[in-house]
C-alpha cells in the first residue's frame, strides 16, 4: 500500500473531530481543528513559493506547532527537513544548503541563530517565526495561520519524499537520509504492532522530535488517534508535572533521561502513577539501570527499540514481557535488543558478506520496507551501506538460537588488542555492576605493546569510591582477564549529544589526536 502522511490526519478530523489530538502548556486542539490550521499553514507555505517536493525546515524545541508544521509540510506537497537544535550556525546553514530548503519555521529559542544563518546560508530566503517573536523574519506563524483560508491537499504518497533527516557530522559533514511517506507510514505501523498504543492512550513526546526516535513516538500517537502531549526538552521535575498533569501513559526516554529520573529523589512513583508503558532506545543502556527503573516503577513496562535513522527508526523490539520475566532476564536478555519487527528480515554478515552463525559475531544489517532510498546527493555513501536492499548498519552482534539480537559494539568502537577483539559494550556492561559505578564508557587507546588497550572512562556515585585496581577486579569476576580495563579515569560526567547518545569520538580524541588511527 502507498501511504501518504496526512490520511491519519483527515481520518481522526472526519470520524474523531472532538477528540483531543494535541495539548502543550495548557493549550488543547481538538483533530477539526487541527486539519483546519494545517490547510491554512499550508496555503500560507504555497503562497511564499512553496511547491511539491521541496524542503521546509523546522528549527525548534518540541511543541504542538512542532506537528502541525511537519503536517502542513507534508499537505503543500512538500518535505520536512527537521534541523538539530543542537548545531552551530554553520552546520544547520550546510544542511539547509545541502537539500536546498528556503524556508525554515524557528521558534523563540533559536531567534538568535537567524541573523548568522541568514549570513551563512545562500539557500534560505523565508523565516517564519513561532513563539512570539518577530525581529528578522519575514512572517510570523499565527498571522500565516490566521490570514489564509484551508488549502486543498497536495496529494503525495508512495516513494515520495516526505523528510530528509540528517545524520552525523561529529566526523565530518552530516548526510541526509532520504525517507518517503511509505517509509516513515511502514515503520510506525509495525512498530505499533509491537508497542501498541490505544485512541485513549496520551503519549508524552519528550525526546527531541527532530531526531526520529522523539518523532516515531509522536507519529505513532498521530497514527492511532491518541492525544500527544509535548515537552519543550527534559528536565526531571518538568517531566514528572507534565505526566502527572496530563496522564500521560507512554513515553520514550532515552537512557540519560533514564538515569537522571531514576536518580531523582523525591518519590515520584504517585506522579507517575498512570504511565503504563516506557520505550527506551537511541543508546545502549546498562541491566543495572534497567533493574533499578523495574524496582522504582513496578507498575510501568518497559519495552527497547533499536534501529537508525536510515531505517525510518527502530525495527527490532525487546517486549515488556522479557523485562517482566526474571528468569529470562536472568540469561541476559535484558541485554538483548530483541527482535526484528514484523516485515523486517535481520542478517548478521561476516567480513566477506557471508551470514555469520547463531552466537557468531558479524556486522547487523536488514531489509525491509522501511529502509532509506539513500543518501541526498551522494551516491558514493548510498552505495556503500546499501546493497540489494540491504542496509549496512555498522552495529557489530549475534543472534542467539531463539532470534534474539545482542548488540556488542559499533564496528569503529571495536578494540583490537594483542590481536583479541573486545567489544566495548561487554566491558560497560561488566563496570555497571559494581556498585560504585553511575556511568561509564570504555574506548581503546595507544599501546606500544598491544597496539591498543581497553580504557574505561568511570562517573562514580556520589559519596562512593572506587580504584582502577578494584574496578579491573572487579570486571574479572564477569569477563575474560584481556578485556578488562588496563587504565581507568574518573569523571563528574561523560559527554553526550544533545540526542543523549555518548559521544566516544570526544573521549578518544586526546588519546589519538596525534596517531593515524581515525577518531569517528
Amino acid at each position: 500500500m502507498d501511504w501518504e502522511l496526512v490520511q491519519p490526519l483527515m481520518h481522526h478530523a472526519r470520524y474523531s473531530a472532538d477528540a483531543i489530538a494535541t495539548s502543550f502548556e495548557g493549550r488543547r486542539t481538538s483533530w477539526r481543528d487541527l486539519q483546519d490550521r494545517v490547510a491554512r499553514l499550508a496555503a500560507a507555505l504555497a503562497e511564499l513559493g512553496v511547491a511539491a517536493g521541496d524542503r521546509v525546515g523546522i528549527l525548534a524545541d518540541n511543541s504542538d506547532y512542532y506537528l502541525e508544521s511537519m503536517l502542513a509540510t507534508w499537505w503543500s506537497g512538500a518535505a520536512i527537513n527537521l534541523i538539530n537544535i543542537r548545531w552551530s550556525a554553520a552546520e544547520i546553514a550546510f544542511s539547509l544548503d545541502d537539500c536546498d530548503t528556503r524556508i525554515i519555521i524557528v521558534d523563540s529559542g533559536f531567534a538568535h541563530l537567524v541573523p548568522d544563518l541568514k549570513g551563512r546560508s545562500a539557500s534560505l530566503a523565508t523565516v517564519i517565526a513561532v513563539g512570539g517573536w518577530d525581529e528578522g523574519a519575514e512572517a510570523t506563524y499565527e498571522s500565516l495561520i490566521d490570514r489564509h483560508a484551508p488549502a486543498p491537499c497536495v496529494h503525495r504518497e508512495g516513494a515520495d519524499l516526505a523528510g530528509v533527516f540528517y545524520t552525523g557530522g561529529t566526523t565530518g559533514f552530516p548526510k541526509g537520509v532520504m525517507l518517503s511517506h511509505t517509509m516513515l507510514a511502514n515503520n510506525t505501523l509495525i512498530n505499533l504492532l509491537e508497542i501498541p498504543v490505544d485512541a485513549d492512550d496520551v503519549v508524552l513526546a519528550v525526546a527531541p522530535l527532530f531526531h526520529l526516535a522523539g518523532m516515531c513516538v509522536a507519529m505513532r500517537a498521530y497514527f492511532r488517534g491518541a492525544t500527544c502531549t509535548f515537552l519543550r526538552t527534559f528536565e526531571e521535575r518538568a517531566f514528572i508535572d507534565v505526566a502527572e498533569r496530563e496522564g500521560a501513559t507512554y513515553t520514550l526516554l532515552v537512557p540519560v533521561m533514564l538515569q537522571r529520573l531514576i536518580a531523582y529523589e523525591e518519590d515520584i512513583t504517585g506522579a507517575l502513577a498512570k504511565l503504563r508503558l516506557i520505550q527506551y532506545g537511541g543508546a545502549p543502556i546498562d541491566e543495572t539501570l534497567l533493574r533499578s527503573i523495574i524496582k522504582r516503577l513496578p507498575h510501568v513496562s518497559l519495552v527497547q527499540g533499536y534501529g537508525m535513522t536510515e531505517t525510518s527508526g527502530p525495527y527490532t523490539v525487546l517486549p515488556a514481557w522479557v523485562h517482566r520475566d526474571m528468569d529470562l532476564a536472568q540469561t541476559g536478555r535484558l541485554r538483548s535488543a530483541g527482535r526484528p519487527a514484523v516485515g523486517v528480515t535481520l542478517r548478521l554478515r561476516r567480513e566477506d558478506g557471508s551470514e555469520a552463525a547463531i552466537g557468531e559475531v558479524g556486522e547487523v544489517t536488514c531489509s525491509g520496507p522501511i529502509v532509506m532510498a539513500g543518501y541526498w546527493n551522494q551516491p558514493e555513501a548510498s552505495a556503500e551501506v546499501l546493497t540489494d536492499g540491504w542496509m549496512r548498519s555498522g552495529d557489530m552482534g549475534y543472534v542467539d538460537e531463539d532470534g534474539f539480537l545482542f548488540l556488542v559494539d559499533r564496528r569503529k568502537d571495536m578494540i583490537v588488542s594483542g590481536g583479541e577483539n573486545v567489544y566495548s559494550a561487554e566491558v560497560e556492561n561488566a563496570l555497571a555492576k559494581h556498585p560504585a559505578v553511575a556511568a561509564c564508557a570504555v574506548i581503546g587507546i595507544p599501546s606500544e605493546k598491544w597496539g591498543e588497550q581497553v580504557h574505561a572512562v568511570v562517573v562514580p556515585h556520589p559519596g562512593s569510591t572506587a580504584d582502577p585496581r578494584t574496578l579491573r577486579e572487579h570486571c574479572k569476576q564477569h569477563i575474560a582477564g584481556y578485556k578488562c580495563p588496563v587504565s581507568v579515569e574518573f569523571r563528574e560526567e561523560l559527554p553526550y549529544t544533545g540526542t543523549g547518545k555518548l559521544q566516544k569520538n570526544v573521549l578518544r580524541e586526546p588519546f589519538w589526536r596525534e596517531r593515524d588511527r581515525g577518531i569517528g
